[in-house]
């Protein structure tokens, strides 16, 4: 391994709260492996990446929705307590595009690669991608971007279905909104419901053609691209297996060199001017042959670790090497190197053996980390299926309460116009009775039920229970009890019975739909 200069400490620094994100353990290990003193920025709490060996120091990260500004007084804390200068290292989306915000101060006492400034937002954000790789001339599926629930219809036609729907700026969704960064819709009327989450979302509605997955067509690509503009310390890989399949982390990856599409990167690099470390992801076209961009990520890639070359060189050594003016090795591939992330793919990571393969966990010289991943995980996956669990109780347990508050209301509103109309006919009765006899002034008068005076009540009438136009209904009814007012007189037209239809319960249960069982950025 090409020797780095442990006299340039490295920080790490992840403001996304995912406790599982692998690519962390992977740079803290690459890096204090090769004698770099790391201090890790992030939430360590609960994660197994805190019990590893090669964390020199941990700093408080950032706080959830954190601005560039917020994160730039938290590194200049940082910054103070290293007091030397350092590598920094972004390991999300969040912390990448603070580091390069537009118009944003340079982070002093830090060593960052010479990004044009504002290109990381611009190639994170999806929309913006689309519009860079068509002036480019890199494939792209074909995008649209609908303003109006009618156009997202329209949209899903002309597309054809299933489509692919994006947020043009995931890092934006908030968490327990069960928004994913990216879902397959299978209909216009989908199609139109997820334009009117724009709101929570964040960031605009993208829809683009569906480029189906399948064997041989996920394909991803890593690197570092230095000052001349040359690319180091990755490769090509293919996915073979991922969290939700057919979409998501690669669960399982390969290495396998394709010069074809390294040329396009290369090539895509060049056009932009880019500078750094950076996480592709393709899927070819079948029916073409063509590689697909799909997401580009201004950091490293949770599964770096896979493109680990026979001189020991990765993204974030060469990241280090390059920023510290030393010399980077030229490329030792390693073709059909596999990388498993054991707690997604248990049985694979029982099955590949051998010096070839590397665990995202499990270490044999750094063994806390992949002994605290299962109970912490075990812990996790309980929590998560608990929440599920209580929302699908909480949702039948509504259905049933609007059930049965519907059918009482319909049993309840008859009982009320029957009543009704049997006082009205105890009126004209009564009335009729009245005359007959002579009386000056009218006598007592029998209620809805026969009995004497305002107070009767039949004991058989119950009042309902409350639901929306209850009241309503309840001053309707009163008014035309004959209990509570005087008889009309003989030449009065009679009363007519009360009908109310009743009214359905609020449409206030939610459906069933699935959850986000992972955050984008933990690709």
């Amino acid at each position: 391994m090409h020797r780095l200069d442990d006299r340039v400490p490295a920080v790490l620094l992840r403001v996304d709260r995912n406790p599982f994100h692998h690519g962390t353990l992977g740079a803290v290990r690459s890096l204090g492996r090769a004698g770099v003193e790391v201090h890790l920025v992030a939430d360590s709490e609960g994660s197994p990446v805190g019990r590893s060996r090669f964390v020199s120091q941990t700093h408080p990260p950032p706080p959830p929705g954190a601005s560039a500004a917020d994160i730039a007084a938290v590194l200049r804390q940082v910054a103070a307590r290293v007091s030397r200068p350092a590598v920094l290292v972004p390991l999300d989306d969040v912390s990448a595009l603070a580091v390069n915000a537009p118009g944003g101060e340079p982070c002093a006492g830090f060593l960052l690669p010479r990004q044009p400034r504002g290109l990381a937002e611009r190639v994170a954000d999806k929309a913006e991608l689309a519009a860079v790789c068509e002036r480019v001339g890199v494939p792209h599926p074909v995008t649209l971007m609908p303003q109006s629930p009618a156009q997202a219809a329209a949209a899903a036609w002309q597309l054809g279905l299933p489509l692919v729907a994006k947020w043009s700026r995931p890092w934006l969704i908030p968490a327990g909104r069960g928004l994913r960064s990216t879902v397959v819709v299978r209909s216009a009327r989908e199609a139109e419901a997820l334009y009117l989450r724009t709101p929570e979302a964040g960031s605009p509605l993208l829809l683009q053609t569906y480029l189906p997955p399948g064997p041989d067509r996920d394909w991803f690509f890593h690197g570092y691209v230095d000052g001349a503009g040359a690319t180091h310390g990755g490769g090509a890989g293919r996915k073979h297996g991922a969290w939700p399949r057919g979409a998501g982390l690669t669960t399982v990856g390969r290495w396998t060199p394709d010069a074809r599409l390294e040329a396009l990167v290369g090539r895509f690099t060049h056009a932009l001017g880019y500078r750094g470390i950076l996480d592709l992801d393709f899927r070819r076209d079948d029916t073409t042959g063509r590689y697909h961009l799909l997401d580009f990520n201004p950091r490293p890639g949770a599964q770096f670790r896979l493109f680990e070359d026979a001189a020991g060189l990765d993204v974030v050594r060469a990241l280090h090497l390059d920023l510290t003016n030393r010399p980077l090795p030229a490329p030792a591939p390693l073709p059909d190197r596999v990388f498993v992330v054991e707690n997604y793919a248990p049985l694979r990571a029982l099955r590949h053996r051998g010096p070839d393969r590397e665990l995202a966990w499990h270490a044999p010289d750094d063994r806390a980390p992949g002994r605290a991943l299962w109970g912490l995980w075990a812990r996790h996956v309980s929590l998560r299926l608990a929440q599920r669990a209580g929302r699908v109780l909480r949702v039948r347990a509504l259905t049933r309460r609007a059930t049965a508050i519907a059918a009482d209301a319909s049993v309840t509103t008859a009982a009320y116009t029957a009543a009704a109309g049997a006082g009205a006919a105890g009126a004209r009765a009564a009335g009729a009775r009245a005359t007959g006899a002579g009386a000056g002034t009218a006598g007592a008068v029998t209620g809805p039920a026969g009995g004497a005076g305002a107070g009767s009540r039949d004991p058989a009438l119950v009042r309902p229970r409350s639901w929306p136009g209850a009241d309503r209904l309840r001053a309707r009814l009163r008014a035309g009890r004959t209990s509570d007012q005087a008889p009309a007189p003989p030449s009065s037209p009679a009363p007519s019975p009360v009908s109310v239809r009743p009214t359905a319960p609020p449409a206030c249960f939610p459906a069933r739909g699935a959850t986000d069982d992972e955050r984008a950025s933990s690709r």
